[in-house]
């Protein structure tokens, strides 16, 4: 096997590691839906509950459900606040039962159970409340370049660290690039992203303890070290393995995990228990 076709092979695993975690760490975020299946009389309801919303209007919390003589009741208050819970009915449209949560400013969140009932008998989606975040809106131009450049300061990183492992001699080009990536990505234009989204353009260290920033972080100085040494040192490589483990211990973790979010309890002047 030629070093061509050994190069190509090893920018496809590069590739699919990539992918998969970001699949992963998207899946497992809490801004992610929560799905599952419900079956009620004859029929099996599939449903999908979301845990984010962005921009202005109210978050519409939809379940399909074809049977007509089902309906449903939904039960919120906000996140974090002395609220007492409010229900709603669930309108029907179609073949959907429809219900809207208040909208919130950026970082609020609201809890939220939906119960479906067919002859009198409750079925709740789910055991535990639903907790779904409001963004403000991030304006294209913006987050598509930041999520580019952070998908391939991920890809490049990966591809240094297996350079590293096959021993080939472009890991410092590869590390570079994947500094240059992570610093317009995470330092530059994250923080912009988080402006529009939450109002605030850095919540993490030492400011705060937003687990996003502190990750992206943490990722830019061991790429910075990893850089620099291989700048002294060519043949130093181990930080190109740290570097990257770091990378991908960051990615194992939840997207938006500890993210932006308000207390309504200290807006509305109580005392809050430190113990929660």
């Amino acid at each position: 096997m030629n070093k061509k076709t050994i190069n190509t092979l090893l920018w496809v695993l590069a590739i699919v590691l990539t992918i998969g975690l970001v699949i992963y760490q998207r899946a497992t975020g809490p801004t992610y839906p929560v799905r599952g299946e419900i079956r009620i009389g004859d029929e099996t309801i599939s449903y999908r509950l979301i845990r984010s919303f962005s921009g202005d209007g109210d978050a519409v919390i939809t379940v399909p459900v074809s049977d007509k003589s089902i309906t449903g009741k939904l039960t919120y208050k906000r996140y974090k606040s002395y609220d007492e819970w409010q229900t709603i009915d669930m309108a029907r449209e179609g073949g959907e039962l429809k219900g809207s949560l208040p909208n919130q400013p950026p970082a609020g969140k609201v809890e939220y159970k939906v119960k479906l009932f067919k002859t009198g008998q409750a079925y709740p989606l789910t055991d535990e409340p639903v907790i779904i975040r409001y963004t403000g809106a991030v304006p294209k131009p913006i987050l598509a370049p930041h999520i580019f450049f952070m998908f391939f300061s991920v890809l490049f990183g990966l591809r240094a660290g297996i350079e590293v492992i096959a021993g080939y001699d472009n890991t410092r080009y590869y590390a570079g690039v994947t500094l240059l990536f992570l610093t317009i990505g995470g330092l530059i234009l994250g923080p912009v992203v988080q402006k529009y989204a939450f109002d605030a353009y850095w919540t993490g260290w030492p400011f705060g303890h937003d687990l996003t920033d502190n990750k992206t972080l943490a990722t830019v100085i061991f790429w910075l070290i990893a850089w620099w040494r291989l700048k002294k040192k060519p043949d130093n490589r181990v930080w190109v393995i740290v570097a990257t483990v770091v990378m991908i211990a960051v990615y194992v973790i939840p997207h938006s995990a500890m993210g932006s979010e308000i207390d309504f309890r200290k807006q509305e002047g109580k005392q809050v228990d430190s113990t929660e």
